[in-house]
């Protein structure tokens, strides 16, 4: 399998684009790999979620710098289109995740012989956002966020507040496959209640940032990472959760003032990956990092030196079982 790489700086290009370009293969043809891809040993293969995927993006791009034999191929799938049709079926070393490994993809990884461990690498404030010109809106409470956001629920703004437009909401929001739409639907919409189906769904950050923009009348949600890349075109909205309005941002997500929508993020490691040198100094590298200001740069909270010597304890704990 070749490796993609970027031949030209197509409109919108960004710096995360950019630093991928320089030195990470940002692959879309990860489908037609099989599972000799991920045993080849130069070659770090991650796959998950694209709310992690800017963290891993920004390490990986520094690892290449220093590391410039080996190939590191990242792709945007999902966190359960990771899990599911990458990491547990052998195909990748690494899946980036924006929830916890669910029951069902332990046991698909262990039908399979994949052994997953848990890093956590960063927090995320989950940020809902609107176009700027909604000059009627700033703060949504937990509960109007459901009745947004649910199965069957308002259709226009002013069924939310008489005040507000008789419009109908133009709603962008993380696809079923996306650990996004599985945070958000348990922190919001809760087990009572199905997600709302009838929304323009997509993997894609930056297409939800291109609706938000679109429309006077749209509403997304994504992690805070990709609000930050944009803050004079998208405006954020600040959450009530009981104890007033708090908005989306590091220093809020890092106190635990905003809630329910400050998470973790993670990324899990095959076990068994890490028999390849490659694996073991990338995934090593990624954990020091990940207590750095290279998390902050792209709009998460890093981890807390305890947390980092914490994973690397963990870490070495693994490599030991498969070296030895």
């Amino acid at each position: 399998m070749s490796r993609e790489t970027t031949a030209s700086l197509p409109t919108g290009f960004g710096r995360r684009d950019f630093l991928a370009a320089a030195g990470v293969a940002l692959s879309g043809g990860l489908a037609g790999c099989s599972g000799v891809f991920a045993a080849e040993e130069d070659q770090v293969n991650v796959a998950g979620s694209s709310t992690v995927f800017p963290v891993t993006e920004a390490i990986a791009s520094a690892f290449s710098e220093e590391n410039p034999t080996v190939n590191i191929s990242l792709s945007k799938t999902g966190t359960g289109g990771g899990f599911g049709n990458f990491f547990c079926a052998g195909r990748t070393d690494i899946n980036n995740a924006s929830r916890a490994i669910a029951d069902a993809e332990v046991e698909q990884c262990g039908n399979n012989d994949i052994t997953p461990v848990e890093f956590q690498v960063a927090t995320d404030a989950l940020t809902v956002v609107v176009n700027p010109d909604a000059d009627w809106i700033d703060c949504l409470s937990v509960e109007e966020l459901r009745e947004i956001w649910r199965a069957d629920g308002a259709q226009q703004w002013s069924d939310i507040n008489e005040d507000w437009p008789d419009e109908e909401f133009e709603l962008y929001g993380a696809a079923t496959t996306s650990g996004t739409f599985d945070y958000f639907n348990e922190a919001v919409i809760g087990e009572e209640e199905n997600h709302r189906s009838d929304y323009h769904a997509t993997e894609r950050d930056r297409t939800i940032v291109q609706g938000v923009q679109g429309s006077e009348y749209a509403m997304g949600y994504f992690g805070f990472s990709y609000y930050s890349e944009n803050p004079d075109s998208i405006k954020a909205v600040s959450i009530d959760n009981g104890d007033g309005c708090v908005e989306p941002s590091i220093d809020t997500a890092m106190s635990g003032e905003y809630t329910p929508l400050s998470r973790p993020l993670y990324i899990y490691v095959a076990k068994e990956s890490l028999a390849k040198s490659a694996v073991r100094d990338f995934t090593r590298f990624y954990m020091k990092q990940a207590a750095t200001d290279l998390v902050s740069d792209v709009g998460y909270v890093p981890l807390t030196e305890e947390n980092r010597d914490e994973n690397l304890e963990k870490l070495n704990g693994a490599i030991a079982e498969v070296t030895e």
